[in-house]
């Protein structure tokens, strides 16, 4: 096996997880937890959903289902050409899931966090009980189990860019859209039965997290070459676990990927690997992954989906996105905080969406402008988002996780 070198990871990151060009497509992942109707304080078996979902059969828009530790279910969609075409595939594709599961008087539920369950790991594969041991011995025990068992999240899922001034254009930008993000659509202002105090305890969760893996990569302004600045962020980062010559999944000691490398060990797979342990906001894999917003409710999920993809992909709505966005880059915490109570995080919102909303038809998604609107309207231009939904004060156990939606005028 070939040892690498710095250079190596840097290569690798500039010729991979920044790779540019054509086509441009679209792609999101959408996570749900899975609860019982009958009994919505009750943790549902997850080999008691993967027969129910297995039994039904493959999705036929090409979704891949797969499980979070705590059973959440996942549906990542293929890439899509437009924005309409991936839509129209991953919602048949999750009414597929809840046919499949509605029978037996289980559904998908739309929450950043759990907020009624503890956590409970149902995980079977040596990955994540490693995980789960890092995040133990880090003292990240709780945020840990929080995160892997109770939260969901859309993920949207866009290119990189046409070129490298293009990829360093939309990776500045994404970042700073990354606040308005989380706070016009938090949706998990409880944990466990109990507020937290927070519009998106989900992305709370995360900033409680090991901060070499879950921060922003760019941080306090323009960074220079994206590439670089991922490079860094990944040997900086503490190693979470090696995969053994004979094939065990292991804790790594302490140590950071460059000390590793010092070691002579590592190789390109272990790099690999590395970066899928690794959990920012935005992280570049051939593509940018938007990482930051909370699971919506039942129609909501196209809503962040359709409003990223204007953003990045039209030129004047990223131009207007730009502007609004600059007077709020890095205020992470406080969107998860306050959400759209927040007046410049509310503002930058208002302007996002009517950005989106006069680029969804340029874009070829014109059918989904009804849905962006309808949400502008019932939270965006109230300063609201769904966590304002929820009633005061925590919501007891056994009490459905679920609420009726109320009339939006």
């Amino acid at each position: 096996m070939t040892r690498l070198t710095v250079d190596d990871v840097y290569q690798h990151i500039r010729g991979v997880c920044f790779k540019t060009g054509p086509p441009g497509t679209v792609g999101a992942e959408t996570e749900w937890l899975v609860v019982d109707s009958g009994d919505p304080a009750a943790h549902v078996p997850a080999e008691r959903v993967r027969a129910l979902v297995d039994g039904a059969g493959p999705p036929a828009g090409g979704s891949k289902v797969t499980y979070e530790p705590g059973g959440q279910l996942e549906l990542s969609s293929a890439p899509f050409g437009t924005l309409g075409d991936l839509s129209a595939a991953l919602g048949r594709d999750i009414a597929h899931v809840r046919d499949a599961l509605a029978p037996e008087g289980l559904a998908l539920a739309g929450h950043g966090v759990d907020p009624v369950r503890v956590p409970r790991f149902q995980a079977d594969h040596p990955r994540y009980a490693c995980m789960r041991d890092y995040f133990c011995a880090g003292g990240f025990h709780d945020a840990g189990l929080a995160m892997m068992c109770s939260t969901a999240s859309v993920q949207v899922n866009l290119d990189i860019g046409a070129d490298d001034a293009d990829a360093v254009r939309r990776w500045r930008l994404v970042h700073a859209l990354g606040p308005v993000l989380v706070a016009a659509f938090a949706n998990s202002p409880l944990r466990a039965g109990r507020r937290t105090g927070m519009r998106s305890s989900r992305q709370g969760i995360w900033t409680e997290l090991d901060p070499c893996r879950t921060l922003p990569v760019l941080r306090d302004g323009a960074d220079g070459d994206p590439a670089e600045a991922w490079t860094r962020y990944a040997l900086d980062a503490q190693v979470m676990l090696v995969h053994t010559p004979d094939g065990r999944w292991v804790p790594a000691p302490g140590m950071s990927f460059l000390e590793w490398l010092a070691k002579g060990e590592p190789g390109e797979d272990d790099l690999a690997y590395h970066l899928s342990t690794l959990f920012p906001p935005v992280r570049p894999r051939g593509w940018l992954e938007l990482r930051m917003i909370d699971a919506l409710p039942g129609p909501y999920w196209p809503v962040p989906v359709a409003v990223a993809t204007a953003l990045l992909d039209d030129p004047a709505a990223s131009r207007a996105a730009e502007a609004a966005v600059e007077p709020v880059a890095n205020r992470w915490a406080r969107a998860a905080c306050d959400g759209l109570s927040d007046p410049a995080l509310a503002a930058a919102a208002r302007a996002c969406f009517a950005a989106a909303l006069d680029a969804l038809a340029r874009l070829g998604a014109a059918g989904l402008a009804p849905l962006v609107e309808e949400y502008a309207h019932r939270y965006v231009l109230r300063g609201r988002t769904p966590a304002d939904d929820w009633p005061a004060g925590d919501r007891p156990a056994g009490v459905p996780p679920t609420r009726p939606m109320e009339d939006p005028t």
